[in-house]
């Protein structure tokens, strides 16, 4: 006989999903996982993880029939649409979604979701980042301070494994790191550099990264092999993921049950005991649908999935879904947005050159607004980057022959710099995402419409980024420095939060300061959908502290009756 009764469910298998899904089944919850995508076995379904780029028919980059049959998702080609990770993001042919604003959704339908294909680069946000909404009267307040979480970003830290530098820095708290990844001679150089230019009020440090340096045989990982094929699955599990570390913690109980294939149609409320008694699923297979019941529900099927569920759900109560009784939900639509930098070229050096393939590159945190540093817009930037010198393929389309052409391939080139800023999006009330009145899905339900832009203060920032680094590039001695900027639209940094923000107030928030939904107490909102600010930091290892901060929560209360 089929059980469909757990004590819990976890939506969603991505980052926060792995983790509730080890935290509760851990700590003794029969519990199932939906996952609305396929089964990725560990290791076997790594199908691209030992080719090479000239293993793949367009050496990478992708056809002119993929671009012509996903237009959407191939809008600036390049990242991360491409030949190697072909088929791991979600079609828009099948789950197509309503733009009125552009704007860019990469979503991962698959299990471990998009834990195979983030960037990993992990930080915890700082004490500020809490507190600024409510200094600056912007939306509403965190309803949690720093200290409240700092023990759950050390928690999640020590398992997933995060290698990075103690650089005690205010504005970018230290974790629990292994060793990390060295800088090359050049960055070490630049780095001093530009410590020395700004009186230790600028820094460049080795980007934090979710690649462990030091073998985990407890957890069947192996150090990062720097490979530089992430995207493609790590057979050794060097990064972390949901397959190569909270999902083998879940199966190890023998408390988890994994179901791919299931897109959850709506959770079930309970006007009475104002409880969500279980989910509604529909087989993406059969298209039969399926109720499962529990004790509790761990939402975590990413950012707009969260929304869209619960905008979906208990409609016969709130005309906007579950949640939605604040007029917040779908509301506060967050992003990083980039697609803006600069390049410059480092004089000298040239009896050095770069060994290996690195995963992470350089970080350099956030000074704007910081100290005493002050500005016409709010909050601030980070640039991602790394130094490299020139290969032997540089300028091959004119090179000549000859003598001239075996000159020009006997030496790699100069030095040169890059950079990529990440500035925080505020939340704004007028960035949302609805259900669609007249698009469905493959599968006959309502798509989500898009309506989130960037404002005033991001393209303020954007200006202030472009000006900064061509500035901290001349300041250090770099020659040639430029700016330059591509079109950002919304989605494109891969980073949506909002849409359910927590809060101290359920006429102002969707979530309490636990993630339960105001409206509904069993039902814990962990991933992006739940920020109620956005940092400029990458956002993951957030996701995953207050994920095992809530599942612990959740079964205190359990335990004592309240759920």
């Amino acid at each position: 006989m089929v059980n469909n009764t757990y004590d819990a469910i976890v939506i969603g298998s991505g980052i926060s999903g792995g983790w509730a899904a080890k935290e509760l089944t851990e700590k003794g919850l029969k519990v199932l996982m939906l996952e609305r995508g396929e089964n990725v076995e560990h290791v076997k379904d790594y199908t691209n993880t030992n080719k090479n780029l000239w293993d793949y028919p367009h050496h990478g980059r992708p056809s002119e029939e993929a671009l012509a049959a996903e237009p959407v998702m191939a809008r600036g080609k390049g990242y991360p649409f491409n030949e190697v990770t072909m088929g791991a993001w979600a079609s828009h042919q099948t789950s197509p979604y309503v733009e009125k604003e552009p704007f860019q959704w990469f979503r991962a339908y698959q299990v471990g979701g998009r834990s195979l294909l983030w960037g990993r680069q992990t930080y915890r946000l700082n004490p500020e980042d809490f507190e600024a909404n409510g200094k600056e009267g912007i939306a509403v307040d965190w309803p949690i301070r720093y200290d409240d979480i700092a023990p759950w970003y050390s928690y999640v830290e020590k398992f997933a494994g995060i290698s990075g530098n103690k650089d005690g820095l205010d504005v970018l708290p230290d974790g629990e790191f292994l060793p990390a990844f060295a800088m090359n001679a050049v960055e070490k150089d630049l780095a001093a550099r530009l410590k020395k230019q700004y009186k230790g009020e600028r820094h460049m440090i080795m980007g934090r990264t979710a690649h462990i340096t030091e073998h985990r045989p407890e957890q069947g990982r192996g150090k990062c092999q720097n490979r530089d094929k992430c995207w493609t699955g790590c057979p050794w599990g060097g990064y972390f993921s949901t397959q190569s570390a909270t999902l083998p913690a879940a199966l190890k109980t023998g408390n988890l049950t994994l179901r791919p294939m299931s897109i959850v149609k709506e959770l079930i409320y309970d006007k009475d005991s104002k409880r969500v008694t279980g989910v509604e699923i529909v087989d993406a297979e059969t298209k039969e649908t399926i109720v499962y019941k529990s004790k509790i529900v761990f939402l975590n099927a990413s950012t707009l999935n969260s929304a869209w569920i619960l905008m979906n759900s208990a409609r016969d109560v709130w005309d906007n879904g579950l949640g939605s009784s604040s007029g917040e939900l779908g509301h506060n639509v967050m992003d990083h947005h980039y697609m803006l930098g600069g390049t410059a070229d480092i004089p000298g050096h040239l009896d050095k050159y770069v060994y290996g393939r690195r995963p992470t590159g350089l970080y350099i945190p956030r000074f704007a607004n910081w100290g005493s540093d002050k500005r016409d817009f709010l909050r601030g930037f980070g640039f991602q980057g790394y130094s490299d010198r020139e290969n032997f393929s540089r300028d091959s389309d004119g090179m000549g022959i000859g003598a001239n052409l075996k000159e020009t391939l006997s030496e790699p080139g100069k030095w040169t710099m890059r950079a990529v800023g990440f500035g925080e999006i505020l939340p704004d009330h007028r960035n949302k995402v609805s259900l669609s009145k007249t698009v469905t899905d493959a599968w006959g339900l309502p798509v989500l419409e898009m309506d989130a832009k960037i404002r005033d203060n991001e393209i303020k920032m954007r200006k202030a980024m472009k000006e900064d680094i061509v500035e901290m590039f001349e300041s250090i001695g770099l020659k040639n420095a430029q700016a330059w900027e591509s079109t950002y639209h919304m989605g494109k940094g891969i980073h949506e939060m909002g849409t359910a923000r927590m809060g101290r107030d359920p006429k102002t928030s969707v979530l309490n300061k636990h993630n339960q939904v105001w409206d509904a107490p069993n039902v814990f909102v962990t991933d992006g959908a739940c920020m109620t600010s956005s940092s400029c930091v990458n956002p993951s290892l957030t996701y995953m502290a207050l994920t095992a901060r809530a599942a612990d929560f959740a079964v205190e209360e359990l335990k004592r009756g309240n759920l």
